[in-house]
């Protein structure tokens, strides 16, 4: 854990935040500034800081697991959702703790950015 991160402190529960799914590797939280009326953010429970850090491609699945239980709970299967990682300052990273941002609830142009 990364006591300076964010994501970490609520693992933690050291931070409060909107959880929405938990299990033994994954949280999902709703984003505090969303950018959709649906506005998730999946991260693993343990500290990697982006998709470059991934050293054991195995921690893509409980994530993307995770993404696809909680649109399908959600109900937001019918109508679309977007899935999006960003890595690096430069592709939008904000939080250098690796997640995936879940977004539905709207129209997603094409090419995004």
């Amino acid at each position: 854990m990364n006591g300076d991160c964010i994501f970490c402190r609520i693992v933690e529960d050291l931070e409060k935040a909107d959880v929405v799914y938990s299990d033994d590797d994954v949280i999902v939280i709703r984003d505090i500034h969303p950018r959709a009326p649906v506005h998730l953010l999946v991260f693993p429970k343990i500290h990697v800081d982006s998709a470059d850090d991934v050293k054991d491609p195995s921690l893509w699945s409980p994530l993307m697991g995770a993404a696809a239980r909680v649109a399908r709970d959600l109900g937001l299967s019918a109508d679309g959702y977007r899935l999006v990682v960003n890595c690096g300052a430069g592709a939008g990273q904000t939080v250098f703790h690796l997640h995936i941002h879940l977004m539905s609830g709207r129209s997603f142009s094409w090419p995004p950015g």
